[in-house]
């Protein structure tokens, strides 16, 4: 805690030395998560933060979502350098307990759902080559969003081209990585469009990890007339390769993190992901007051993934068991309509109304086999699955005062789950074993409100404070399986409810510099936790109450025409309040009150300061990244941790123009000071395999080439 009050004395302490430059950096990005209504970041009356192309541009290799979103505070994204199981995030502890795939955080793509409704999503679906902005909202305002809404992270994708452009993208780094991209952009009168394509692949730093992706993304919007839009949004994923390297042991990391448990091997863990979707967003605008807006959306998703599943393991070979071989198909889709209205006061007051109706389902046809050494065996799942959500909610902001709005909101769900079994086996006497018709259901519900006031002290300093309620259902696979053995649908495990407080201020402090200030407090009924974890298998059951409070910091800074700089700073105090018995018999532990929640790093920190002469030899930059990600308890007994990290980014670019012709060249070496740390922690993992190994110091090349068809 000391160092990040150091760095924010320094922050503040460089913004004070630096009153009078003008401002280039854009420091007010517009945005729509908040209201769901355009305005810019700093009217916005809650802790939001929009990351722009340009920060994107220069994160890497542009592939995942921790390149961009490690400056954001509140939000931690952990590269697991495994691309058979996606990234870590949360945000304020919401999503940490995922061992795989996002959970918790709602994720939003040109306004089509990235999460499905039981919670569940893909970042690795989200195509960063055509991102225009990034926005995230922590804080009371995201439960507008329904379930598992800790928060929300929506991706835009656009183009600023003005004239059609074509852009090509090469880019290297070891371990044979490599990827090519090619996009083509162009802003119209009444047409804007935008396609990206690209190619990933590696053969990892670690052994078991070689990974390829490819991945396109296509938006068109149309103005159809002066009053209203459309707009289709086409995407494709595709990894035929993923090898799954899994976590370590603490002996195993600390004697050679590059290697990869024999199990793992011996099984080839690994995992074969491809997903289509096509979207439409349509505007109108009903009157000068009035506009509609309404969206649909289908899309397909085909998983094979092989568990690193001992062969011999329970739950594999029982009757009962579902086999280390997942295999399934999924179906997706859901429409959604709103209706926003603006009323005009006297004066300048207005007040702002939003309303809607969403109702989004997945469809899954799922297998599991045994997984015999890598050759899948006998079939020993077989179910249809079903989730459907519906939700109504309402929004409304109202000037009290021309320097005095109240924000009050409302949203009512219903999420519904379906099990269809089709794997049942009879007893056969004098056989008693039998493996029964496990079909059933489970349904949620829940109608959280949030209030919240926005002051405006002076048109440098807006004040703001939001209270709401929150939900969050267990995903389909929390709810697969009972504890002791027994099947069917965990029936028993309930929603948890939150309820979640925050003040902030938003401050320009002179031309060019402003900075961001959130204080929440979250309290937590019926935490969701890992029960037992067994053979591949896990269950799950409620905890107590639990409980993160913390505080964000975000400072940019413009201390010179050439010279800009951004702070980032998170402290978050996640802890289980009271104390649970997890798992059963012989293996049940106490976890005791106090605790903290595994996988919520303490503290966090990003420090960037960025040098762009105008006048540079070539259209040279250059920056340097500091990262600091505190101590990572890797179980809910705390019995160990992955220590606190900090890290040292170097990047240099330069970028020439000829004519229609601009070339760019990104050199980016990250972890400079060579640390050997875990960069992400699997949690409470059966086998004690908590600790995923970042990478060693490693660099990336790039060249960008953009034509201009005039």
């Amino acid at each position: 805690m000391n160092k990040l009050l150091t760095l924010s004395t320094l922050a503040l302490s460089l913004a004070a030395a630096y009153p009078a430059f003008a401002q280039t950096a854009e420091l007010d990005p517009v945005v729509v998560t908040a209201e769901r209504t355009r305005q810019t970041t700093f009217d916005a009356a809650a802790a939001i933060t929009a990351i722009t192309r340009e920060v994107i541009d220069s994160g890497g290799f542009q592939v995942n979502l921790s390149e961009a979103l490690n400056r954001v505070p509140g939000i931690s994204v952990l590269n697991r350098q495994n691309y058979a199981q996606d990234l870590q995030l949360s945000i304020r502890g919401f999503g940490s307990r995922s061992t795989f795939g996002i959970r918790g955080v709602r994720l939003i793509v040109d306004g089509i759902p990235a999460s499905m409704p039981d919670g569940q999503g893909q970042a690795s679906t989200i195509a960063l080559g055509s991102a225009q902005r990034i926005e995230v909202l922590r804080g009371p305002l995201a439960q507008l969003y329904g379930n598992a809404a800790g928060g929300v992270v929506q991706v835009f994708s656009g183009t600023d081209a003005t004239v059609p452009t074509a852009e090509v993208m090469l880019a290297a780094g070891p371990w044979e990585q490599n990827k090519v991209g090619l996009k083509f952009g162009h802003n119209g009168e009444r047409d804007s469009v935008v396609v990206d394509a690209m190619r990933y692949a590696t053969n990892g730093w670690r052994d078991h990890s070689q990974a390829e992706r490819t991945q396109f993304n296509a938006k068109w919007e149309h103005v159809i007339d002066a009053a209203s839009t459309i707009s289709v949004v086409a995407n494709s994923f595709d990894q035929p390769l993923s090898k799954d390297p899994a976590g370590l042991t603490r002996a195993q990391f600390e004697a050679d993190p590059r290697q990869v448990a024999a199990i793992v091997k011996a099984q080839d863990a690994s995992k074969v992901v491809n997903q289509q979707q096509i979207g439409s967003v349509y505007e109108r605008r009903l009157t000068d007051a009035t506009t509609l807006t309404s969206r649909v959306y289908v899309g397909y998703r085909n998983l094979y993934n092989k568990l690193s599943v001992p062969p011999t393991a329970p739950p594999q070979t029982s009757i009962t068991g579902s086999g280390g071989t997942i295999d399934f198909a999924r179906s997706f889709m859901g429409l959604g309509v709103q209706l926003a209205h603006q009323i005009r006061l006297d004066g300048e007051r207005v007040a702002r109304l939003t309303g809607g109706l969403e109702h989004d389902r997945s469809k899954e046809d799922r297998q599991g086999y045994i997984n015999d050494a890598g050759v899948q065996g006998a079939l020993k799942r077989d179910e249809l699955n079903t989730v459907r959500s519906t939700d109504v909610y309402a929004q409304a902001a109202y000037d009290l005062l021309p320097t005095l709005t109240a924000t009050a909101g409302v949203r009512s769900s219903k999420v519904k789950f379906a099990s269809d079994d089709r794997f049942i086996i009879p007893a056969v006497p004098p056989s008693t074993a039998e493996n029964p018709d496990d079909s059933g259901g489970q349904d949620y519900s829940a109608t959280n409100p949030v209030l919240g006031l926005t002051f405006r002290a002076s048109p440098s300093l807006h004040l703001y404070g939001n209270v709401g309620r929150g939900f969050e259902t267990p995903t389909f696979t929390e709810l697969s399986y009972r504890p002791g053995g027994l099947t069917g649908l965990n029936t028993d495990l309930k929603a948890s409810r939150s309820r979640h407080a925050e003040v902030g201020a938003k401050w320009k402090i002179a031309s060019g510099h402003r900075l961001d200030v959130a204080v929440f407090d979250i309290s937590t009924q019926d935490e969701i936790v890992t029960d037992t974890n067994t053979g591949g298998r896990s269950t799950f059951k409620n905890a107590g109450r639990t409980s993160r409070r913390g505080g964000e910091l975000m400072y940019t800074g413009q201390f010179a025409e050439s010279l800009r700089g951004t702070l980032s700073l998170t402290a978050l105090r996640a802890r289980f309040d009271e104390s649970f018995v997890s798992g059963s018999g012989a293996t049940a532990v106490t976890i005791p009150a106090g605790n903290r929640l595994p996988g919520t790093p303490d503290r966090s920190a990003f420090a960037e300061l960025v040098w762009a002469p105008k006048a540079a030899w070539g259209g040279f930059n250059a920056a340097a990244e500091v990262i600091h990600t505190g101590k990572l308890y890797v179980n809910d007994a705390n019995t160990d941790a992955a220590p606190a990290v900090t890290l040292l980014n170097l990047r240099a670019g330069f970028s020439q123009k000829f004519g229609a012709w601009t070339l760019k060249q990104l050199l980016r070496v990250d972890n400079v000071n060579d640390k050997i740390y875990a960069g992400s922690v699997i949690v409470n993992d059966a086998n004690s395999r908590f600790f995923e190994p970042a990478l060693p110091r490693n660099w990336m090349v790039a060249f960008t080439a953009k034509h201009e068809f005039r």
